[in-house]
């Protein structure tokens, strides 16, 4: 009787060290995030969006398009930091793995858009594509920053879905304007205040 009444305490104990520690590890994932990928994706998609743009309207060359291209080495780059990421990383919280999940999911979301938008709309294709991709931009971008309780990701946010609006009502080849800009507003600035906010706490 007496084993089983210490025992019962040993686990008692053990599960309020638990829930102390989940309760220290989810206050201290707010402060996590460095803004790195941030930082990374908004300024490659901020450079091709100007860059396409640019060569559009004053070199009028479509070859431009293929700036583009430069968003793969992004992707190698980004699944090998993860990848570092994760081998350093002595602890993996509920709201890291719930953002993971959602960048992740935005990525396939991305992916499958311009494929079945590019098989079905024909010579419409960027005008329906770009204010859906900004519209979709806003989804994990808001997400994120209700878990992180950072305020320039929610505006962000709002900042995207509102540039998708705007797009429907002028002309495609100044959608990637509002690309650019939204990818400053969303994902830029951000990210240089994530970073700020994690050497600080580091």
């Amino acid at each position: 009787m007496e084993r089983t009444e210490k025992n019962s305490s040993a686990m008692s104990s053990a599960e309020s060290l638990a829930v102390i520690e989940a309760m220290i590890n989810k206050a201290k994932n707010q402060f996590s995030e460095n803004g790195h990928l941030y930082l990374l994706w908004g300024w490659v998609v901020f450079f091709c969006s100007l860059i396409h743009y640019l060569g559009l309207r004053f070199i009028k060359m479509v070859e431009f398009q293929y700036v583009w291209l430069l968003m793969l080495p992004a992707v190698l780059y980004t699944i090998v930091y993860l990848v570092k990421q994760k081998k350093q990383q002595k602890v993996t919280t509920y709201t890291d793995e719930v953002l993971g999940a959602i960048w992740m999911a935005f990525g396939v979301t991305i992916c499958i858009s311009g494929f079945v938008i590019g098989q079905t709309m024909g010579t419409e294709f960027y005008k329906l594509l770009n204010p859906i991709y900004l519209g979709i931009y806003g989804v994990p971008t808001f997400v994120s920053g209700m878990l992180l309780k950072f305020r320039p990701l929610k505006a962000g946010a709002f900042f995207c879905w509102g540039m998708a609006v705007l797009a429907t009502f002028i002309p495609v080849q100044e959608h990637l304007l509002l690309i650019a800009l939204a990818m400053a507003v969303a994902w830029i600035v951000p990210g240089y205040r994530l970073k700020q906010r994690y050497v600080k706490q580091s």
